[in-house]
This record gives structure tokens, C-alpha cells and sequence, in this order.
């Protein structure tokens, strides 16, 4: 497993997310992202999920209301990952990934964003 602190992995996910396009970041409203070190027990391969209300679910009632969140799952990105470089790459995709979630509604809200390396 790559060793890396959690205050140099936060920040490699703060460069991965100034590397999403701009066409998909300027979707992006009332979103917060998060790191964790290791997601849900029972999916203990998950890099990433989404939770939060669609942009097309929202209405009038959408006002006030906490960000949605995309949170960056620590541990299991390390695993599969050989160096800083391929952490950003990875965190970019599961947050790239998250977004078609994130704009659009549909059956899986929450969506849990799963890559394999």
C-alpha cells in the first residue's frame, strides 16, 4: 500500500479536483468533497460516493439545504495506487464519474462510484 499522510492525500485530491474540466465543474452547485479513510464496511473497495439531491430533482423547496457530497475514500485508493500521480488520476475519475449522479436523477441515490485499477 502507498504510504502517504492524510494531509498530502487531501492535498492530491485538491489537485485532482483543479484537473476536472471546466464544462464539469461549473455544473457543480452546493457540493462539498470529503475524505474519509475507508468506506462503508460492506463495501470495503469503494473509492467514492456520491449522496445528495440530483440537480434535475430540485425545485423551489431546494433552498437552504446542506451540499450534496462526493466523498474521496482514503485507504482503498492507496491500495490500488503505485504513486502520487496515479492518486490524482484516480481521485479525478471517481469524482468525474460522481458528477453524471450528481446532475441527473435516477434510481441509485445515493450512487457509490467503484473503480478497479
Amino acid at each position: 500500500m502507498l504510504e502517504m499522510t492524510r494531509e498530502e492525500f487531501e492535498e492530491l485530491v485538491s489537485e485532482a479536483l483543479d484537473r476536472i474540466p471546466p464544462e464539469l465543474t461549473r455544473l457543480m452547485d452546493n457540493v462539498a468533497v470529503f475524505v474519509e479513510d475507508e468506506p462503508p464496511a460492506d463495501d470495503p473497495e469503494l473509492l467514492g460516493l456520491y449522496e445528495g439531491t440530483p440537480l434535475t430533482d430540485r425545485g423551489e423547496w431546494y433552498a437552504g439545504v446542506l451540499p450534496d457530497r462526493i466523498t474521496i475514500y482514503r485507504n482503498p485508493t492507496l491500495r490500488m495506487c503505485e504513486d502520487r500521480e496515479d492518486v490524482i488520476a484516480e481521485t479525478e475519475i471517481t469524482v468525474v464519474h460522481g458528477i453524471p449522479s450528481y446532475t441527473s436523477s435516477g434510481e441509485e441515490s445515493p450512487v457509490q462510484v467503484t473503480l478497479a485499477a
